[in-house]
């Protein structure tokens, strides 16, 4: 169904800004032909690359598929802005105030297919770039004050693929190890591809520090790369990974609460989905609660259950602006930030990598999320800022 939809799209593509173009018909055939073809970069990989979630090819060859697919997603969202506003113009057009040259001449066409191919350019350079640090300060009405200004690491979407390799991997382990963080927590999609394919790209992992231990969840991605291995391979690598369950997290005499869901795509693999009550059985009741959950969805449950304090990711922080807001309505309103969800706090990363299907980032930075947890006696707010 996916690849029907892309193909639609493509056959927009094509029918808007194909026949405009001022070259000759053999000419618009081919053009016509390659961008069908890109549309279909996710078949392609899927039929000839070693997978739809993974291709194993070189990593130039994925950023040159990701880049032309990215700008004919760009071009695409071009063209139906185009065709919106030139509903709207229609009556200047009949009044001739507005030539209809202007919007419907191939110049138009030329700019913008020139422009979707450069916006994509900087949008792959945007997402395969080291992530910034962005710090934010988040108070905890029951943190105890023997606690205030602990420091967590917050990394998600990694996907380590042939798109992020070990030395992406390994740049983004020693910033994180550089903030000196008490507890690093990854919410989920660690990875694309089977242990085999990844294991060298995984392995800088290991070298993850922090003094109050390396938990993570898992997202939807491990499901598709074969859970069980990767949970074993995990756990190799010294990641405690918390699936319906928690740990105390002892400090300076006093706790606090880490819990972890599963995906909510594990149903899908007859595997056990999210289960909150299973999480915090046993859980102190006068201690903070932090849950890591990769998807932001189920959020209004996860506060109704005693959560101070839900982070996730998936959302990738929509990509691209503008295209966020299609994100935020597929995740509860939810895809970049802090939000108050009744008595709990919700922040949901932008994302550390990002699925190599898309690898386009406009406005939408990633991110190495340092969070400093507070005490409301204790917290001097200071807004979020990035540092490099």
């Amino acid at each position: 169904m996916f690849h029907v939809f892309a193909a639609l799209i493509g056959l927009y593509v094509i029918g808007r800004f194909v026949p405009p173009l001022p070259v000759g018909t053999l000419w618009k055939w081919l053009i016509a032909f390659v961008i069908l073809l890109v549309s279909q970069y996710h078949l392609v990989n899927r039929l000839f690359l070693g997978g739809m979630a993974s291709p194993e090819v070189p990593f130039p060859v994925l950023a040159f598929g990701g880049w032309l697919f990215g700008a004919f997603i760009l071009l695409a969202g071009f063209l139906l802005i185009r065709d919106i506003v030139s509903l709207f113009l229609w009556t200047a057009h009949k009044t001739g105030l507005i030539p209809v040259s202007i919007i419907f001449g191939y110049r138009w066409m030329l700019g913008l297919g020139m422009a979707s191919l450069l916006l994509s350019a900087v949008g792959v350079w945007q997402a395969v770039r080291i992530p910034d640090v962005r710090r934010i300060d988040i108070t905890l009405e029951k943190l105890p004050a023997e606690l205030d200004g602990l420091k967590l690491v917050q990394l998600t979407d990694l996907h380590a693929s042939r798109l992020f390799q070990a030395t992406w991997i390994r740049a983004v382990v020693n910033r994180t190890n550089a903030l000196n963080p008490d507890l690093i927590v990854i919410t989920g999609d660690l990875v694309d591809g089977s242990t085999i394919d990844r294991a060298p790209d995984v392995a800088p992992l290991a070298d993850l520090k922090a003094r109050l231990g390396v938990f993570a969840v898992t997202g939807n991605h491990e499901y598709y790369s074969n859970y069980i291995n990767w949970m074993k391979a995990f756990r190799r690598l010294g990641l405690n990974i918390l699936g319906n369950e928690h740990v105390l997290i002892a400090d300076r005499d006093r706790a606090l609460v880490l819990a972890g869901v599963t995906d909510r795509v594990a149903a899908n693999f007859g595997l056990p989905e999210p289960d909150i009550g299973k999480a915090l059985s046993g859980a102190p009741g006068d201690l903070p609660v932090i849950l890591m959950a990769h998807q932001p969805k189920g959020s209004s449950t996860y506060a109704s259950a005693g959560v101070d304090l839900q982070l996730s990711g998936h959302t990738h922080g929509g990509q691209v602006l503008g295209i966020h807001w299609i994100t935020r309505m597929a995740n509860d309103g939810y895809v970049s930030g802090l939000y108050r969800v009744g008595d709990m706090q919700l922040y949901v990363s932008n994302g550390t990598g990002l699925w190599n299907g898309f690898p386009v980032r406009l406005g939408k930075p990633s991110e190495i999320t340092e969070i400093v947890l507070h005490t409301p006696a204790r917290h001097h707010p200071e807004p979020d800022r990035q540092k490099p």
